[in-house]
């Protein structure tokens, strides 16, 4: 058997259809967009928006206020002398990669789809991944107060180390200085990188299909690409001596498990193997619209689709509500 023939005993993964509409979906008519459930959409999520909003409050708060000043001794300096240098990666940059590029691929994948749950999921989860994981992470950094590993540069700029009786330092640096060298376990930059990026690796894990069982490996590059710029984002926190390896492995623990718990909010897990590329709202809808659609036929035969009651159905185990008069009209011998 020539290598050729080999080849084509390997079906190679379309990811084009991946990203289209299915095609009974398309025959069925069922296509909701921003035009058409946009407003009705965000209405019904209104509550969840002002959450965000108090999200961001919190967020503002936690970053004003002082952290913990912890003990700080002389012969804990050994492990503090490290030279104070530049962000390789700056602050504005991350809501650059982490929330900006994620929301690029989410309106990217709503072009092409026409899914306003979709999109509007996506985005409420990122946003609620990545706010979450600034509160928890802010919280516990002004909790802790651990001094970062340039502490002793920031507390004694000019090299003359100064301590009270008690052995702790007595900083003649700037406060502002001092204030962000008591923030250094976790770190922000890792658990919002992992919160960013790791929302948008399940995103595109569930829209390419990467568990589908059919051993296409090649998936898991793309499943893995956020994943390494998360990690190249921790490594260089340590890199730059603002971090101890300790807290940039709990930053990113913590992103990626606030980011697990969001995307599970709206999507099924990747690895369902039929509704792993939908929202729960969308396979609702359908499945509703489909329910609504078909005719019910009476006993004797006769079509009831043109009647004014519909039929009672039960959507994934919850009866709707709009759907009773037909069969209590039956059950009183009024059809």
């Amino acid at each position: 058997m020539g290598w050729r023939d080999a080849i084509s005993l390997c079906p190679q993964p379309n990811f084009r259809n991946m990203f289209q509409a299915r095609t009974d979906d398309l025959e069925f008519g069922f296509r909701h967009t921003i035009k058409s459930h946009g407003a009705e959409l965000t209405r019904n999520h209104k509550h969840d928006w002002l959450i965000l909003i108090l999200l961001v409050g919190i967020e503002v708060i936690l970053n004003i206020i002082h952290p913990f000043y912890r003990f700080v001794g002389q012969g804990m300096m050994e492990d503090l002398k490290y030279p104070m240098k530049d962000n390789t990666v700056p602050v504005w940059a991350v809501p650059l990669y982490a929330v900006l590029l994620p929301i690029v691929i989410f309106v990217l994948y709503y072009l092409r789809r026409r899914d306003v749950y979709d999109l509007h999921h996506s985005i409420l989860g990122l946003l609620f991944a990545v706010l979450i994981t600034g509160v928890l992470t802010d919280a516990i950094k002004d909790a802790v107060g651990r001094p970062r590993p340039d502490f002793f540069w920031r507390c004694f700029p000019d090299g003359q180390d100064k301590y009270d009786r008690w052995g702790d330092v007595v900083c003649h640096g700037k406060d502002s200085d001092i204030k962000e060298g008591h923030k250094s376990f976790p770190s922000g930059h890792t658990s919002w990188s992992f919160a960013g990026l790791g929302f948008l690796s399940l995103y595109l894990a569930g829209k390419i299909k990467c568990f589908d069982r059919k051993g296409h490996v090649a998936k898991l590059c793309i499943v893995f690409l956020p994943l390494l710029a998360a990690a190249l984002v921790g490594v260089s926190r340590v890199d730059d001596y603002w971090h101890h390896w300790q807290d940039v492995f709990a930053g990113g623990l913590l992103g990626l498990v606030v980011a697990t718990f969001c995307y599970l909010q709206f999507f099924p897990a990747p690895y369902h193997m039929t509704e792993g590329w939908g929202t729960h709202a969308y396979f609702r809808a359908l499945e509703l619209s489909r329910a609504n659609s078909q005719p019910v036929v009476s006993g004797n035969g006769v079509g009831m689709q043109g009647m004014n009651q519909q039929p009672s159905v039960m959507v994934r185990g919850v009866e709707d509500p709009r759907l009773d008069s037909t069969v209590e009209a039956m059950e009183h011998g009024r059809s």
